[in-house]
């Protein structure tokens, strides 16, 4: 059977592919030959200083490892520090151009590619980038002593060899025309940095990378600095000019948001992504910002929207019925939340991926039928209906009717009120208690409070730094917490560990709903498998579907712009903005200072 299904896959697939980029369903922009991406000013002058604050919440770094589970790694290392064999860029979802390698190979079949390495290529202590690196970084991620979740993005490598002293090939256990942009995008390191040390031990060593910037000191602590290295090997290549001109690039990290956004007027720093709805209406005005020494701008967002939700912990008993999660899912009311707090600045998350071709919509179409029918012993029938919508309280609705509608959902589960409280039949009250990292977040989570006391149900906040709640997602320890997951035009293997059923019992992964769903494993094999572009939103609206059906979490709003206050005098922003795009990452990436600040 699967001889024949591999001979199949070899009458679609193209003839070996040898290029100087790969995509994924070959649509490539720039030539052989091209000398810069279209967003990027080729001539920018390098020099000057940016000063950022991170758009995370750690309050200090502890090691100089981004890839073990223990510790938190200085903010921006991934960016600036490490390299991959193949990079993508703002303007392709799924097409990647060579960085480390100047040649990628992907014979008919589709089970291996093959990275030639540019012989130039060299790390920051002056040795060259080779084939064995490339194995290292591979084999060490692949080990127990990194992170679990690389584990599941390269689940379906079947190994890595040098063929030669800079060529190497990955072989892949099945054919998926995303896995070489999967390998291609690994970051690589050097065999000496740690050597001699099991690597869940190499903490303080700085790595030994091929980057555009340095460490500018190896000293932990809250802030940190990078210095871009003069000597850096891939100032010329085509997927570089333009970028990265800073000398210098800084985070500060503030331990309140009152003191960073104080920071922001003061001068102390240049640029600052605003995720609060309140502060961006009311706090950036006054004298700095009529002035412009500050400037606030909403910067346009055409990515796929993020989802931002409530997120149930499966492995507690009482979320384990989908009647009791849709309930709780009722007692939201965001359009009450977008009116008093929001300042009507925010969209309703509708589904799993808003604001993108991935979203279902209506009733199934043929295609996404074709894929949902096998599975129809596995899945519930209203899958098979209208697509869910995010509850509304808009009239004629009201959260009156959304409550009585959950109190009957809850009663079907077995819950009913009595004795002042919301039990089940052995007594036992209901309660919820939410993990929280961050305070400004109770005052949005405080009126679902207060529906589901209606309910019966009484929800508590438990708050903790940042890095202890990054323990007790780790360890799924946990009752209700919040996320947000950035949205992507490229989904592919990090859905393994997201909502994979393995990655569920596996401590540290994403998956950290605890999914285990053997329907949705088979539809996340199926975007993994697709082979054009229109299989892939086809395959990803039926996983719209079931994710939402399974209502593992309340989806709550996201927002269609970037808010950005930055001090404009020190830069010169290039004159096109790409269509995908993270904002703090295309300042540091494509910005560049005005020659009268450098």
């Amino acid at each position: 059977m699967r001889a024949c299904w591999l001979l199949a896959f070899a009458l679609w697939a193209p003839p070996l592919w040898a290029a100087h980029a790969y995509a994924q369903f070959g649509d490539i922009k720039y030539p052989p030959g091209f000398t810069h991406f279209d967003y990027v000013n080729p001539d920018a002058p390098k020099g000057g200083e940016i000063r950022m604050v991170p758009p995370t919440r750690p309050t200090n770094f502890d090691k100089f490892n981004p890839f073990t589970l223990k510790g938190t790694a200085p903010y921006g290392m991934g960016q600036l520090m490490f390299e991959s064999l193949l990079v993508g860029n703002s303007e392709e979802a799924t097409t990647a151009y060579g960085l480390l390698a100047d040649d990628v190979q992907v014979p008919p079949d589709g089970l291996s590619a093959t990275f030639r390495l540019n012989p130039k290529a060299r790390f920051q202590d002056g040795s060259p980038v080779l084939a064995a690196d490339v194995v290292h970084s591979f084999r060490t991620l692949m080990s127990k002593e990194a992170a679990p979740q690389f584990r599941s993005i390269y689940a379906e490598v079947k190994d890595v060899v040098a063929t030669g002293e800079r060529t190497v090939r990955f072989t892949f256990a099945q054919p998926n025309r995303e896995l070489p942009l999967v390998v291609g995008g690994m970051p690589v390191f050097s065999r000496n940095w740690g050597a001699g040390k099991p690597f869940d031990q190499v903490t303080t060593e700085v790595p030994i990378v091929s980057g555009p910037y340095k460490l500018a000191n190896n000293r932990l602590g809250r802030d940190v600095s990078y210095v871009r290295d003069p000597s850096y090997w891939g100032a010329e290549l085509p997927v570089r000019r333009g970028q990265f001109n800073f000398d210098r690039v800084s985070f500060k990290i503030y331990l309140d948001e009152t003191s960073r956004f104080e920071g922001l007027k003061a001068g102390e720093y240049d640029f600052m992504r605003e995720f609060i709805s309140r502060n961006w209406a009311r706090q950036y005005k006054g004298r700095v910002f009529d002035s412009g020494e500050v400037v606030k701008r909403a910067f346009p967002n055409g990515n796929p929207g993020d989802y931002q939700g409530f997120v149930f912990n499966l492995r507690n008993d009482k979320f384990k019925d989908v009647r009791v999660r849709q309930a709780i899912g009722l007692a939201f009311d965001f359009e009450w939340l977008n009116r008093q707090m929001f300042y009507g600045l925010y969209k309703r998350v509708e589904g799993w991926f808003p604001n993108s071709e991935f979203h279902a919509e209506g009733l199934p179409g043929p295609d996404e039928l074709a894929l949902m029918e096998p599975l129809r012993a596995k899945l519930s029938p209203d899958v098979f209906g209208p697509a869910v919508r995010s509850p509304t309280t808009a009239p004629p609705g009201s959260l009156r009717q959304n409550l009585r509608a959950a109190r009957e959902l809850l009663a079907q589960a077995g819950w009913t009120y009595r004795d002042g409280a919301l039990r089940n039949d052995k007594g036992e009250a209901f309660t919820i208690e939410v993990l929280n990292d961050q305070p400004s977040t109770i005052r949005v989570m405080a009126p679902l409070q207060t529906s589901l006391r209606k309910l019966g149900i009484d929800m508590s906040f438990r708050s903790v730094d940042f890095s202890l709640a990054q323990q007790r997602m780790d360890n799924f320890d946990f009752e209700m917490t919040t996320i947000r997951i950035p949205g992507t035009t490229a989904p592919g293997s990090e859905l393994i560990d997201r909502l994979g059923s393995q990655a569920a019992k596996t401590p540290g992964s994403s998956n950290i709903w605890g999914i285990a769903d053997p329907a949705v494993d088979a539809i996340v094999a199926k975007v993994l498998s697709a082979k054009s572009r229109p299989e892939l939103v086809t395959a990803m609206r039926v996983l719209d579907r079931l994710l939402s059906h399974g209502h593992y979490g309340i989806p709550q709003y996201y927002g269609d712009a970037f808010f950005i206050g930055y001090r404009p005098a020190p830069f010169v922003l290039p004159a096109t903005i790409p269509p995908y795009y993270d904002a703090g990452n295309w300042a540091v990436s494509t910005w560049w200072a005005s020659p009268s600040n450098k």
